[in-house]
């Protein structure tokens, strides 16, 4: 099995790191290949180059894909599950993971395909774990944990994944009531990974 993280955030003193390292000890001890895209750590590019939009805006396919652009893509094709892990910055994942979906998803590998490029593979199993300061229950009421849902199940994951699913870690905000119920769902990943690779 292979994992590939996509994990978005600045600081390794934030709660998000340390959701990063509890999911990394879990996955540890079943054994699976793990791959981390620490798009904070590579400083990974998140605004499209002028380039990039004509190619993308255009779909002028004789224009050049970027070395790291094309780096994640090779991550992404040996992937069987990849989760997405981030905190929620106003209501959606901090810019830089956007900019990720921006760049990587390419014209030509991940929609609008022709027989000139290789079509992104479709990903058995998409995770999508998010650190969010209000309550779940609030997040449903006010609709966002919805919005939040159908932005980055339906649009971004999409048909690309053919099993997906979305973790809000709510409440964040008075963390020691829930940090030992959000650790519990953690550990409750690998046997939601592991069903859908029976």
């Amino acid at each position: 099995m292979n994992i590939l993280i996509v994990y978005c955030h600045p600081s390794k003193k934030s709660y998000t790191f340390q959701v990063l390292e509890r999911l990394k000890s879990v996955i540890a001890k079943e054994n699976w290949n793990l791959e981390i895209s620490d798009l904070y750590t590579s400083n990974f590019q998140s605004d499209l180059s002028e380039t990039e939009y004509e190619r993308e805006g255009f779909a002028k396919l004789d224009l050049p894909i970027s070395e790291d652009v094309l780096a994640e893509q090779k991550k992404i094709e040996k992937a069987d599950c990849i989760i997405f892990l981030y905190p929620v910055w106003w209501s959606d994942c901090p810019a830089k993971l956007k900019g990720w979906f921006d760049r990587v998803y390419s014209v030509g590998y991940a929609y609008g395909q022709t027989e000139v490029f290789p079509k992104m593979k479709t990903i058995p199993f998409g995770l999508v774990i998010c650190t969010a300061g209000h309550p779940n229950a609030f997040l449903k009421e006010i609709k966002m944990a919805q919005s939040m849902e159908t932005i980055m199940l339906e649009d971004r994951l999409g048909q690309r994944f053919e099993n997906k699913e979305m973790l809000i870690l709510g409440g964040t905000l008075e963390l020691e009531k829930v940090m030992e119920g959000h650790f519990l769902l953690i550990e409750e990943t690998v046997e939601t990974i592991k069903k859908y690779f029976a």
